[in-house]
């Protein structure tokens, strides 16, 4: 079969591969899709952890085709969705409950070969089923979906909040259907990207603004800004130093901030730690998607969440390693790849 490998740092390449035979308590699926995700370019910078030659992709869905051998509840035919991110479930995280913490945690795409394949193996316990009936480039989504749900149930986000979001990507965007459905009634996006502003109020932004117009404090937190004094939550999605310093300026009082994009391993910021002590602020951050993937996978089903909008392109396993080892073209959100697709 066909396989996007990571070779090496900056070695991307589709290779024939044997297909995978699943364990006993694995499935065989067959990829319908798997999104392509920020991470996916850092692994091939060498900027987040990895061990490679492995096959990449972390955000796939797909349909069973075959069961180990003490697989009993899942049928042959089912459409699932992968949770990646397999933990030990015997080391101290795991034991206290913090699995997305887990020592010993290896992730499908990751550590172990992925979704950019068209068949991939995995634990029948990291599988949630979704209806036949889904467009399976939804169910692509489930994935970033569960890391969002994570980190807007971090923010603790209650009826009436303010909440500004950091970057205008698959997760900002994700974030703002996710913190308006939680109950906030102030959302601001900001993004220097217009197509994305616009976007981002299709699908939920109360508020848009552009950074590089103005000084994003004083547009957001001044004294004529759209919230003086500052919002209950920021939620950092961009992943960029910018950003993340920026975060805690936006924040009130006694408010919060969740880092939710991923920075290149270290990279630092500057950040005043008077700030943060003075005004009590909350600065959290939100790691992959500990027991809400389920969660996710039921939201996607419902059509709670506007996916299609999202849907930039879909390409082959051949287009996909193009696509990973260029930026994100203008207006970019989310590029599917469709192991099947000639």
């Amino acid at each position: 079969m066909k396989a996007l490998r990571l070779e090496g740092i900056g070695q991307l390449r589709v290779a024939e591969v044997p297909k995978p035979l699943p364990g006993p308590d694995d499935l065989l699926v067959r990829v319908e899709a798997c999104g392509i995700c920020g991470t996916d370019r850092h692994l091939l910078h060498g900027e987040f952890p990895s061990t490679p030659p492995v096959t990449l992709g972390h955000e796939f869905c797909g349909i069973v085709e075959a069961v180990g051998s003490r697989v009993s509840d899942i049928a042959i035919g089912a459409r699932i969705t992968g949770d990646p991110n397999v933990a030990c479930g015997t080391c101290p995280q795991c034991t206290a409950g913090r699995i997305n913490l887990c020592r010993n945690l290896r992730a499908i795409g990751i550590h172990r070969d992925g979704g950019f394949a068209e068949y991939v193996v995995m634990p029948r316990k990291q599988a949630h089923d979704i209806p036949l009936s889904l467009d399976p480039v939804h169910g692509a989504f489930c994935e970033p979906l569960a890391c969002c749900l994570h980190g807007v149930d971090m923010a603790g986000i209650r009826a009436g909040s303010s909440v500004v979001v950091l970057g205008g990507g698959v997760i900002g965007l994700l974030v703002v259907q996710l913190v308006r459905l939680a109950g906030a009634t102030t959302v601001i996006l900001s993004t220097r990207q217009a197509a994305k502003r616009r976007l981002a109020e299709e699908v939920g932004a109360t508020a848009t603004i552009d950074p590089s117009s103005a000084d994003i404090i004083e547009q957001i937190a001044g004294d004529t800004g759209l919230v003086p004094g500052g919002v209950d939550v920021v939620i950092e999605c961009a992943g960029v130093a910018e950003t993340v310093t920026q975060s805690t300026r936006l924040a009130r009082s006694g408010g919060t901030v969740v880092i939710l994009g991923v920075m290149p391993k270290g990279e630092t910021v500057e950040i005043e730690p008077f700030d943060i002590l003075f005004r009590e602020l909350r600065v959290l951050g939100s790691f992959i998607n500990p027991f809400v993937h389920r969660r996710a996978a039921d939201l996607v089903a419902s059509g709670a969440i506007e996916i299609d909008k999202l849907i930039s392109r879909r390409v082959t396993l051949g287009e996909a390693a193009n696509v990973i080892a260029h930026p994100p073209a203008a207006g970019e959100v989310k590029v599917l790849v469709i192991p099947g697709r000639p």
